[in-house]
């Protein structure tokens, strides 16, 4: 299985980053490919630019890396309740050029911050929407406060109800 794992954020700090890197090592035998979106910043997506320039070739390497993969984890940052602007941007612009996004591949959606709710507005958003770009949602978690509930050393969950929690999730796109 090809496996491909990304936060939706463009902090090099970012949680989720850390979060959906290791859920990707929960499936050992899959040939997993972690990008980082900070890889694919394009400007800011307007039915104008779109009109003028035609569509950035990082929303064509994005899109084609979601074709090649089976499988998909996200993480999702959450910026004032909602998608970030480097995610939102990429998914506009990919959109347009495909709608199906997602490609009926299956994702797992996670997604992790420090308040008490876990990023699950953001997440809510994410799964709601995921079907209207063609993913299929077979498993979606929150994380909340997640610099107590994560070893940064280790790089591993310590609590171990969201660690087995976590795993079945992952296991779901099997």
């Amino acid at each position: 299985m090809k496996l491909l794992a990304f936060a939706a954020s463009s902090s090099t700090r970012s949680i989720n980053k850390r979060l959906v890197t290791y859920a990707a090592s929960l499936l050992p035998e899959a040939d997993v490919e972690i990008i980082d979106l900070n890889d694919y910043e394009m400007p800011l997506f307007s039915e104008d630019r779109e009109r003028e320039d035609g569509y950035p070739e990082a929303a064509y390497a994005f899109l084609k890396k979601i074709a090649a993969s089976d499988a998909l984890i996200i993480s999702f940052a959450e910026h004032n309740a909602s998608y970030t602007v480097a995610y939102k941007n990429i998914l506009d612009w990919c959109s347009r050029i495909d709608r199906n996004v997602f490609m009926d591949k299956p994702v797992v959606m996670l997604s992790a911050s420090q308040s008490r709710r876990g990023g699950s507005r953001v997440l809510e958003t994410a799964v709601n929407t995921a079907s209207g770009f063609a993913g299929r949602v077979t498993a979606h978690m929150s994380f909340p406060r997640f610099r107590d509930n994560f070893d940064f050393d280790s790089n591993r969950l310590i609590d171990p109800d969201l660690d087995t929690r976590l795993k079945e999730a992952v296991l779901s796109l099997l």
